[in-house]
């Protein structure tokens, strides 16, 4: 069927439909490839750089460890955050959005300035997807866990296609305590 429109993966057909109950069970779904659901009034037309359409996305909330920050140490502006591989490295999976000052308060109380040795030491970081544009970032000690949560798109690195919203710290977790990442080989 998807032959005839032309579609190879990793490039799939997505499914419709106007059941709401259908809409509901999609959405319980965290598998690859269910981000969310797009919706429209059913004669509405598509139109090409126009925003009539909306998402909702599947979010989940997980746990990370705080690596870096941009900002301030007193007063961090996001989180830049890891998780270990399989391997014992400590991967770079994604950052958080811009914290509100309660958060960046809460957070810099929990971080301490890297060691010499850091895992990130001579990485660069870029400010999105797609843009070539360096983050001013500055290591920390990678001890902080941080609950967040997060949509459920991925990128083909395993990392989080968009900034996670911060939740809390986790000082009763440590960075064991957290799942691995699962890095495509």
């Amino acid at each position: 069927m998807f032959a005839s429109w032309g579609l190879t993966a990793p490039w799939t057909l997505s499914p419709s439909t106007n059941n709401p109950d259908s809409i509901r069970e999609w959405l319980t779904r965290t598998t690859v490839g269910d981000e969310g659901v797009v919706f429209k009034r059913l004669n509405e037309p598509y139109r090409p750089a126009a925003r009539g359409w909306r998402k909702y996305k599947v979010h989940e909330i997980t746990e990370a460890i705080a690596c870096a920050i941009t900002g301030l140490l007193s007063t961090p502006t996001t989180l830049l955050l890891g998780r270990y591989d399989n391997h014992g490295q400590l991967q770079y999976i994604g950052r958080t959005t811009t914290l509100p000052h309660t958060a960046g308060s809460a957070a810099a109380g929990l971080l301490t300035a890297a060691p010499a040795g850091h895992p990130w030491t001579g990485w660069s970081f870029t400010a999105g997807w797609g843009s070539r544009e360096t983050l001013d970032a500055t290591l920390v000690e990678p001890e902080l866990v941080v609950e967040v949560s997060a949509d459920v798109a991925r990128d083909n690195a395993g990392r989080w296609q968009h900034p996670v919203r911060w939740h809390r710290g986790r000082t009763d977790l440590t960075p064991n305590d957290i799942p691995h990442t699962a890095m495509p080989p």
